[in-house]
């Protein structure tokens, strides 16, 4: 049986197939059109199957977008089926985990229908915070103020956090109806201290909840937006045994939990490269004495991740002993204050970092190192662990380049400009290197 879930019609459109609970594909829509966050699938993903279902209800979400004053709200692909929102975020990820424990499911987002965050156990929703109070929403609107941009620079916040105090009340603030932004937030305050008071508002919330969900199990499995929000995300995981967030945690990956609704058995989840697929044989080798000499270069091979975060396939690369921040930050054309990810082999990284990590880059570690290229200014860094069994070409460039430095880690970003997609055929990754002069294999 074919089951195609897809989601659309608010931001990050995507679809994914499975077939006898296998994950035969998971696509972007942006990664199509060309359009960061685009909201509307591509013909291409729209592939056949015996049953089509959809990521939420659309007639509830009308009732709360005439509630909010926002209009009516369309859907232009057809159906079969559908379900609730937040219900499609929860079988993401509950479908999709690796222990066999009874999880409790929390989902936080900016808005479904009409829940903001809920918690649910053996599929039964236990409870739920109601639009217009939002976490997403609070700090979507933050975003907006410090002026980034909604829906898209939600991370940027976080990083620029790290740099600030949290001497701001937010409380106020988030009882506000923040469809439309904020008002005045402690004029004279420096942004940098306004992200970080919102940073620290955000995981005050996200604990009460968390301890709520704590009742059910010590098992947890995270979804929704927030969940990418990896600073609060190394700070929940000490309170459970186990926890799981899908590396596709936001509206997007939801086509899968639709999918997974239909199919209602655990899901064969291998890894999160299920997209367009780059077939070349690339040489570690030939990779390696090139960042030697120039510092940097780009990886476009195999299957597309399916997330928001390159993990090898979609990468840009570098070396993480030199001072290389600024160099890559002016080629992706990013604030220099931004912070890089390493990419370390996995049997290394106790040597130089403590804290949680994992393959998805969905925590920070505090650093045990010198290489400032991949820390940021508060000794933290977002770790993604390389194991034996990764299937992307980075874990044997990885011990190459081990092999010639004894370095066990490099740089890793996705390859794409801020506010473009990430390069997902041969031809825009040809089209990347010919643009901004980097080499790519």
């Amino acid at each position: 049986m074919r089951i195609l879930g897809i989601s659309e019609g608010f931001h990050d459109a995507g679809a994914t197939l499975i077939e006898d609970g296998k994950i035969v594909s998971a696509t972007h829509a942006e990664r199509y059109s060309k359009k960061k966050n685009d909201r509307w699938l591509h013909p291409d993903q729209m592939v056949e199957a015996d049953v089509v279902a959809f990521y939420e209800k659309p007639w509830l979400k009308r009732t709360r977008r005439l509630y909010s004053g926002q209009g009516w709200h369309k859907v232009r692909t057809q159906y079969d089926v559908s379900f609730h929102h937040h219900k499609s975020h929860m079988a993401a990820s509950y479908y999709t985990r690796p222990f066999e424990e009874e999880p409790v499911c929390v989902v936080i987002d900016a808005i479904g229908e009409w829940d903001t965050a809920s918690i649910w156990y053996k599929h039964k929703k236990k409870w739920s915070m109601k639009y217009p109070k939002s976490l997403g929403l609070f700090y979507s609107a933050i975003t907006h103020y410090v002026g980034l941009k909604p829906n898209e620079d939600e991370y940027i916040l976080m990083g620029m956090a790290a740099y600030g105090k949290p001497q701001v009340n937010m409380d106020y603030v988030f009882e506000q109806k923040l469809h439309k932004g904020c008002k005045h937030i402690a004029l004279g305050s420096h942004e940098y201290h306004i992200a970080a008071s919102a940073q620290y508002k955000l995981e005050q919330e996200i604990f009460k909840i968390m301890k709520k969900a704590k009742k059910y199990s010590d098992y947890l499995c995270y979804g929704g937006g927030v969940a990418l929000n990896c600073v609060a995300n190394s700070k929940i995981k000490p309170m459970f045994k186990d926890m799981w967030i899908m590396p596709n945690p936001g509206d997007c990956g939801s086509s899968l939990g639709a999918a997974a609704l239909v199919y209602k058995k655990k899901l064969d989840w291998e890894d999160p490269y299920l997209g367009t697929e780059i077939k070349r044989d690339i040489n570690p080798k030939d990779v390696v004495e090139h960042l030697l000499k120039y510092s940097l270069c780009g990886i476009a091979n195999g299957r597309a991740e399916f997330g928001p975060r390159a993990l090898g396939n979609r990468s840009l690369i570098a070396d993480p002993r030199l001072d290389v921040k600024n160099t890559v930050n002016d080629i992706k054309q990013r604030q220099r204050f931004r912070p890089f990810a390493p990419a370390i082999l996995e049997e290394f990284a106790g040597e130089y970092f403590e804290g949680p990590m994992n393959k998805y880059m969905q925590y920070v570690a505090k650093a045990k190192h010198e290489y400032k290229s991949v820390t940021h200014i508060d000794g933290t860094a977002r770790v993604q662990l390389v194991d034996k069994d990764c299937t992307s070409v980075l874990r044997p460039i990885l011990e190459e380049w081990y092999e010639q430095t004894k370095c066990p880690m490099l740089l890793n970003t996705s390859l794409n400009i801020k506010g473009q997609p990430m390069v997902d055929t041969w031809t825009d990754a040809m089209k990347w290197r010919k643009e901004y002069n980097v080499q790519i294999f």
